[in-house]
């Protein structure tokens, strides 16, 4: 599914794997060896709910976007490889992105940007 980021540096195009059910999101991206730079997957919340992530069997590092319910970036954390730390997301989100790594920083994309997913 289409997603995109809209920052000062411009749009970002992302293609999204949904999590929609309890079991894809627990297993999120567990297991992958490798994720596209313009790969992603989102894990929808209704209602907008604070929520954590951590990275247990997960073999790459990733970038967790917490997304407000008017679609603007609440939180930004950059995840490392099989960490179980709590990464929360420090207030009420509808959203939760992951993309590869270190792609947020290489993009210019900052929290308060806009996130839109079609779906």
């Amino acid at each position: 599914m289409p997603l995109t980021i809209k920052s000062k540096t411009g749009v970002h195009h992302f293609t999204v794997e949904v999590a929609a059910t309890p079991d894809q999101q627990e297993t999120g991206l567990m297991f992958r060896k490798s994720l596209a730079g313009d790969r992603g997957m989102i894990f929808p919340y209704d209602p907008p709910q604070q929520v954590a992530f951590w990275m247990a069997n997960t073999l790459i590092p990733l970038d967790i976007v917490y997304i407000r319910p008017n679609g603007t970036i609440a939180r930004i954390v950059n995840a490392a490889p099989m960490d179980l730390t709590p990464l929360p997301s420090g207030e009420p989100v509808v959203l939760v992105l992951e993309i590869a790594g270190g792609r947020a920083a290489e993009l210019g994309v900052k929290e308060g940007d806009k996130v839109t997913w079609t779906h």
